[in-house]
């Protein structure tokens, strides 16, 4: 450990380094969405709607049911070790997906890149946790998200590139798996679990992190008493029935929008892939305004409703803005109406973020992937039932499917009410409440 006055900026390139995982995440996650709707990809696979559907909904799937498991093993090995194999696994998967030639093995490899996917979040949250001070938590969760949304910002107009230049669709998934493999390289070299464990760290860096001492792991003895916790948390509870939700309305713009601007508008396969770009880039502008967003309510009002009042303001805009989606006449401005639901999703992420790091103390990974599990769960049952909604609902399906998306916001915004961050969750003795 360094000795100086001055504190290191170590915590500066977890951050930044963990922003890079992001981006290739959501690379990763949101290409498919892209490639589906691709002329070389339905000329060759010939998929129906429902398939696709299947597909896309898989990954969420895999991707909520592994995300406590994930998050506990990263809250049990350390962060540095889970989260570089987890890079490794999904690039591999991603790679493994252009070799796909049907259905079934489309189906597998998404499963299988939801299931290597599932420990990233939850993981980023324990970092954060660890190696940033409290007050600065929000802003930090905003950076990282931030990573992932340029990754899923520039994903559609990336991939459609990709697949226009070299002909077919499936270079694409061997370029991102190729880039994801030297993504983990540099995580692993540059993240250590925590504060203590970097050589490069120095005492005053450790006092404005506010970490005195290391922690010990989570075992999985004491990861029961956590899941017990989990269960008996109303404001957990509030927070993933929420999520759940909120992800059930913004899945939509990465999954079914870039078809339904090509089918509805007709608009091409670039120009969709630029307009969902468009699209995804206000969400970046809601991570960052969130981050500050946050950190100001929770210096002016306190804890509780410093965290509060980013969520729940932020669902009801987003509903507001699908309410108009069926009734605009031109592309750009239903372009205009996804984008005010991008953004003010992306607003709320960096409480939610910080929320988990606020009550779940040790078991904070554990926590994260518990709240981002039920959220996926709403992920998986959109992208499958967006189909449905337009076959029930005949002529006014588009209609039936934005009430629906904005339904679903209102909803969470009144159930995330009852949130209480000040409220620390303690699963037994042997689990103190976080000191911060």
């Amino acid at each position: 450990m360094i000795d100086s006055a001055k504190p290191t900026n170590i915590r500066h390139r977890i951050i930044g380094v963990t922003m890079l995982m992001a981006f290739i995440l959501y690379l990763d996650r949101i290409c498919m969405g892209e490639i589906v709707k691709s002329v070389s990809f339905n000329r060759e696979l010939g998929l129906s709607k429902e398939q696709i559907g299947q597909i896309l909904g898989s990954f969420f799937f895999a991707y909520a049911l592994f995300q406590v498991p994930a998050g506990w093993a990263s809250d049990r090995f350390g962060a540095r070790p889970m989260l570089t194999i987890y890079i490794v696994l999904w690039s591999v998967f991603t790679f493994m997906t252009g070799f796909m030639t049907g259905f079934v093995g489309l189906l597998i490899a998404r499963l299988l890149c939801g299931v290597s996917e599932a420990g990233a979040y939850p993981t980023s949250m324990a970092l954060i946790r660890k190696w940033i001070p409290l007050t600065g938590r929000a802003r930090a969760s905003g950076m990282v998200a931030l990573g992932g949304r340029i990754g899923g910002t520039l994903a559609p107009f990336l991939t459609i590139w990709m697949i226009v230049t070299m002909g077919n669709w499936r270079a694409t998934l061997w370029i991102d798996g190729f880039v994801g493999l030297i993504i983990a390289a540099l995580f692993w070299k540059i993240v250590r679990s925590s504060p203590h464990e970097h050589s490069q760290v120095n005492a005053a860096e450790l006092a404005l992190i506010g970490r005195a001492e290391a922690e010990k792991p989570l075992s999985g003895r004491e990861l029961k008493g956590a899941l017990w916790s989990f269960c008996r948390s109303r404001s957990l509870w509030c927070i993933a029935t929420s999520q759940m939700l909120m992800n059930a309305g913004w899945v939509f713009l990465v999954t079914w929008l870039p078809t339904y601007l090509v089918e509805e508008y007709h608009v091409g396969q670039v120009e969709g892939g630029q307009l969902v770009t468009f699209v995804l880039a206000f969400g970046m502008l809601g991570q960052i305004a969130g981050g500050y967003y946050c950190d100001w309510a929770t210096r002016r009002f306190g804890l509780r409703w410093g965290r509060l009042l980013p969520m729940t303001s932020s669902m009801f805009v987003c509903a507001a803005a699908y309410m108009c989606c069926p009734f605009v006449g031109s592309t750009w401005l239903l372009v205009a109406c996804c984008a005010v639901v991008s953004f003010s999703t992306d607003l709320a992420n960096p409480a939610l973020w910080s929320f988990m790091g606020d009550v779940g103390g040790r078991a904070t990974a554990a926590a994260g992937g518990w709240g981002n599990m039920w959220g996926n769960f709403g992920a998986s049952a959109s992208a499958m039932i967006v189909p449905w909604l337009l076959k029930i609902g005949g002529g006014d399906g588009k209609t039936l499917v934005f009430f629906s998306l904005a339904g679903a916001f209102v909803l969470a915004g009144i159930i995330v009410l009852p949130v209480d961050a000040t409220k620390k969750l303690v699963p037994d003795e042997s689990l103190a409440p976080d000191p911060s």
